[in-house]
């Protein structure tokens, strides 16, 4: 069968002729089982009409993402009694934080069993892992580290700007601050623990974003007083029109960060460069905008660009006026 056969009438979706559910996920071997070969499950993805959910799970486009959903993903993966962890347990839990490139190539899935056995099995990254009844939830079936645990672990093990993005993550969708930084001690020894010990106090979920997590840390390496992310900035009438990245109100400088998801199209451009303009005249703020590479490249001169921009924020505040 050819794949526009399967098409909706619009010719833009996958329609009910698809042998898979258009509303559920499901297995390569399902899929094959059902009638869809190697080749077409590739041209699928290749063209859109699927997404790979997982490594080795498949959904139609118009699938919904939600987390009863992403349970049953993983309900068809993960081997039996094992506990999801790390970032899968992150995506899970709705915290955005797998790797990048992801929407590439589905990472493996992380999970755990018992402190003496591992799992082993492809696609899957299985570690040992110490876990106490308190750091295990049920999440639609599937057990899964808490927010809570699923933050340290990532705090712990992933690349300290990553490592932030996951702790805001986990404050953003609920966990308390204090009590994160409480249970920062229990990892005294392990590995990675003087990470998250430097970390978790900086942590802040009022970040929307792991790119802005990323540059608030910049900032933080670049020596400058801390600053309020997502301040609002508002019109005559006292009303919000705008919010900044990671800004300090005090010294009205900011700095944005413009990831290529929602920042890279001319007409997101010219938006940007309108709303910012209007803040500078406006307002009084200096505001510096960081690209994806400035953020997360090995070797920029971000923190010496921070440190310029707020030198500048500080100057433009203090001009003598005869």
């Amino acid at each position: 069968m050819k794949i526009s056969d399967w098409l909706a009438p619009t010719g833009d979706l996958l329609g009910t002729s698809f042998p898979m559910p258009l509303d559920l996920p499901f297995t390569r071997q399902q899929a094959l089982d059902g009638g869809v070969d190697h080749r077409q499950l590739r041209a699928l993805v290749e063209e859109g009409l699927l997404r790979k959910v997982l490594r080795g799970v498949y959904a139609a486009a118009q699938a919904p993402d939600c987390v009863l959903f992403r349970a049953r993903s993983l309900a068809l993966v993960i081997p039996d009694c094992a506990v999801v962890t790390d970032r899968t347990a992150a995506w899970l839990h709705g915290v955005p934080i797998l790797e990048r490139g992801a929407h590439l190539a589905a990472p493996p899935i992380s999970v755990c069993e018992t402190v003496d056995s591992r799992v082993r099995r492809a696609g899957v990254d299985g570690r040992r892992r110490q876990l106490l009844g308190r750091d295990i939830v049920e999440v639609h079936g599937i057990p899964v580290t808490t927010p809570l645990r699923t933050g340290l672990d990532l705090g712990r093990r992933l690349w300290r700007f990553d490592g932030l993005a996951a702790i805001d993550g986990v404050l953003r969708i609920g966990v308390v601050h204090d009590e994160l930084l409480e249970e920062t001690d229990r990892f005294r020894g392990h590995r990675g623990v003087v990470q998250l010990r430097w970390l978790a106090p900086l942590a802040d979920g009022r970040a929307e974003s792991p790119g802005e997590s990323a540059l608030r840390l910049h900032w933080y390496d670049a020596g400058l007083p801390r600053p309020e992310p997502q301040h609002a900035i508002v019109d005559d009438g006292g009303y919000e029109i705008f919010r900044l990245d990671v800004p300090h109100p005090g010294a009205r400088y900011a700095a944005e960060y413009d990831g290529r998801e929602f920042h890279s199209s001319d007409g997101d451009v010219e938006h940007d460069n309108e709303r910012r303009d209007w803040i500078r005249r406006e307002r009084g703020w200096t505001i510096d905008a960081f690209e994806k590479d400035a953020v997360y490249g090995r070797n920029t001169d971000i923190t010496l660009r921070l440190k310029a921009g707020f030198v500048v924020a500080r100057r433009a505040r203090t001009i003598w006026v005869p």
